[in-house]
């Protein structure tokens, strides 16, 4: 018989422990907690689209190892097609044009700066010019569409005479000076 009340005694206390749980995971099912299933929904959607955005916004960032590999080649190209390493260069290419255009220099001042640390040493070019309009806008138009890379920064048109006008020009390019 003390068997019975020892088995007797193990089920009471193993009815109250599932009975303790039922009223947890009740509790826990209607706490406000943990919210109704059209909260848990809204929930749910509202992280997916935080995931979508999140996801849309690193996507540039995808593959940047080999962007920044690719960016480093164009940049080594530009500055080996682009800029010229010897300051005859400009002027050798500044009268190719000119005389391409039908255009006259007539005085050319020419002046480097100090290099920078990328290995570029900037170079100032002032130019006075003459000759009709058409021929002046087409200058000027190779200029900036010339292969080595110059950057007008002012274009001042003189006095005409006969047809002829004249052109004061101040340009910038980079000479290289590292390899």
């Amino acid at each position: 018989m003390a068997d019975l009340r020892e088995t007797r005694r193990k089920l009471k206390i193993a009815a109250i422990a599932m009975l303790a749980v039922d009223v947890l995971a009740i509790g826990i099912a209607f706490s406000p907690l943990v919210g109704s299933s059209d909260a848990r929904r809204q929930q749910m959607q509202q992280l997916s689209l935080d995931l979508r955005q999140k996801t849309k916004q690193v996507e540039p960032l995808r593959g940047l190892d080999k962007k920044v590999v690719l960016a480093k080649q164009e940049i080594d190209d530009f500055y080996r097609d682009r800029l010229p390493t010897r300051e005859s260069a400009v002027s050798e290419e500044m009268g190719k044009l000119a005389a391409q255009s039908g255009v006259k220099i007539l005085q050319a001042k020419y002046d480097t700066q100090e290099p920078e640390a990328v290995g570029l040493s900037p170079f100032q070019v002032e130019a006075a010019c003459q000759g009709n309009y058409l021929q002046l806008v087409r200058f000027i138009n190779a200029v900036e569409r010339d292969k080595n890379f110059f950057v007008v920064n002012s274009v001042v048109l003189g006095d005409a005479q006969n047809g002829s006008v004249k052109l004061q020009l101040k340009l910038e390019t980079f000479l290289r000076t590292g390899t």
